[in-house]
């Protein structure tokens, strides 16, 4: 708690208990991770092609619950020649049952991040917990109205009649992702700026169509100086870089979907540039190392006050 708000209780505190944004430099580029908070998922999600005992067991090596874990949720705020750029935007306030997410626009605030400085937003894709933020009624209102929406073209496609066929989710979970990405694209399609293997957002800054996990899935590529940095939005999760053949129930190709994963961890792995994802626990920075036989270990990078 802050000295000010100690000293006068009843003035809003900007400050949390809980550590929601991190900062670092990728070479010449600014980087701000924030947490937009956390789901509560079950853990039978992370891995729908395992054994059940061999999912418990992970769980107790990962001191886990067994009944529901928390699912973090982080985004990303980037500046790179003159462009200030947004990667995902969390789930948004209009969804009650997870009141611990949905932190975006006060994060941002506390972070001194004007919305109305964003030059472009970069989605991975157009899943709830991930366009979401952008929804939010006030939020929406202080962005500025020429902000470019990059997103891979594929994934626009898609969404104007999605397919859950292969997807393992709880049984309301798809028509709220249809209902939310359809709103998205009504409410941002003049805003679109769709590309269809890769684009540079800004110096430095490419967004790069992975496909798997949806078909326009994409991750952002920062590279500067001779720093690097990826995003990885939902091509890995926290299971994947022991068990990267496990099945993620939002994936709309499970089998693509681990063949990217396994294909980035070993890029990663062998060139040493650091990795952020949206699913891994905040600040989610980390280096990727080969553990052998097709394993990758997550390797946190030390904080750096």
């Amino acid at each position: 708690m802050s000295r000010h708000h100690a000293a006068h209780p009843e003035a809003p505190g900007r400050d949390e208990l809980v550590p929601s944004r991190y900062a670092l430099k990728v070479g010449n580029i600014d980087v701000m991770v924030i947490s937009d908070g956390v789901l509560p998922i079950a853990p039978a999600t992370l891995a729908t092609n395992a054994p059940a005992a061999d999912l418990k067991a992970w769980l107790g090596d990962m001191f886990l619950p067994l009944e529901s874990i928390d699912w973090p949720l982080n985004v990303a705020v980037v500046r790179s020649g003159g462009r200030t750029v947004l990667i995902d935007s969390g789930l948004g306030t209009q969804f009650p049952g997870f009141p611990r997410a949905g932190q975006l626009a006060a994060r941002l605030d506390a972070a001194g991040i004007d919305p109305a400085s964003v030059t472009d937003v970069v989605l991975t894709h157009l899943h709830m917990d991930h366009i979401g933020g952008l929804l939010v009624e006030g939020f929406r209102g202080r962005l500025r109205t020429d902000v470019r929406v990059h997103l891979a073209a594929a994934e626009a496609e898609f969404w104007a009649a999605p397919d859950f066929s292969r997807t393992d989710m709880p049984g309301p979970v798809p028509q709220v992702l249809r209902t939310t990405a359809s709103r998205f694209l009504e409410v941002y399609r003049g805003r679109l700026r769709p590309f269809e293997s890769q684009y540079e957002v800004a110096p430095g800054v490419v967004v790069r169509r992975t496909g798997g996990h949806t078909p326009g899935h994409s991750i952002v590529c920062l590279e500067s100086g001779g720093d690097r940095l990826t995003f990885a939005g939902d091509a890995v999760f926290q299971c994947g870089f022991d068990k990267p053949d496990w099945h993620n129930g939002f994936d709309h190709d499970p089998e693509e979907s681990a063949r990217v994963r396994v294909r980035l961890l070993e890029e990663l792995a062998s060139g040493g540039g650091q990795l952020l994802a949206t699913h891994l626990p905040f600040p989610s920075v980390c280096h990727v190392a080969d553990a052998g036989s097709g394993t990758f270990r997550f390797v946190p990078v030390v904080w750096n006050y």
